[in-house]
């Protein structure tokens, strides 16, 4: 067995109140995404570690992640999801970004759940993927979010509002929805998003 601990610079210099674990909690990632939550050298389980005020224990055999928040608890709370969402697909850079704004958000949509065998499992993730990967690029464009397909899951990266937007296309799309309507629900969504941001920026302005 190999497991990863952290090799903190200031873990010396931590205070003994500071060294007090504030919550413990365990992310079971995928064998393959193992490696991209260390990544080359630690320097990826490093930054999670320095961003987020945690220690990580990755058990590369099992997949389990074991997170101990010795910082800032709020800050802590971010950690479980920038594992699962790196578990799950994401660039570690894109499952960082949960820490760059409260309202940020990681969502996971099982595929599964709305399929029926594995045959309609491909079938699905073909119409969610869409021609050449259209259909997840204009998820991402039209609303704003990180989206990922993995496995048998899409992951969604975003603002609470883009978060809904991305899952009230996919259940679209996953009740048997043509792309068209999906596509025009996308479009309405965008200027929507946008109208919004546009009052938004003007009401700071006075």
């Amino acid at each position: 067995m190999c497991r990863f601990l952290p090799q903190s610079d200031d873990e010396q210099t931590l205070k003994p109140l500071e060294r007090i674990s504030q919550f413990m909690q365990h992310v079971k990632v995928p064998q393959d995404r193992i490696g991209v939550v260390i990544g080359d050298g630690g320097e990826t389980m490093r930054e999670i570690e320095r961003r987020a005020e945690v220690r990580l224990d990755i058990d590369s055999e099992s997949g389990s992640v074991a997170i101990d928040s010795v910082g800032d608890p709020v800050t802590g709370l971010a950690a479980p999801d920038i594992v699962r969402a790196i578990g799950r697909g994401f660039k570690p850079e894109v499952a960082l970004s949960l820490l760059d704004n409260d309202m940020r958000m990681f969502d996971l949509i099982d595929i599964g759940e709305a399929t029926r065998n594995k045959n309609d499992m491909k079938r699905q993730k073909g119409r969610l993927i869409g021609e050449n990967g259209r259909t997840r690029q204009l998820m991402e464009e039209l609303s704003g979010a990180h989206v990922v397909i993995y496995g048998s899951t899409l992951g969604i990266i975003g603002q609470p509002e883009e978060v809904e937007t991305v899952r009230r296309a996919v259940g679209m799309i996953l009740d048997g929805a043509p792309h068209g309507a999906v596509y025009s629900y996308l479009e309405r969504k965008h200027n929507e998003l946008s109208r919004g941001a546009q009052l938004s920026g003007s009401t700071e302005d006075f």
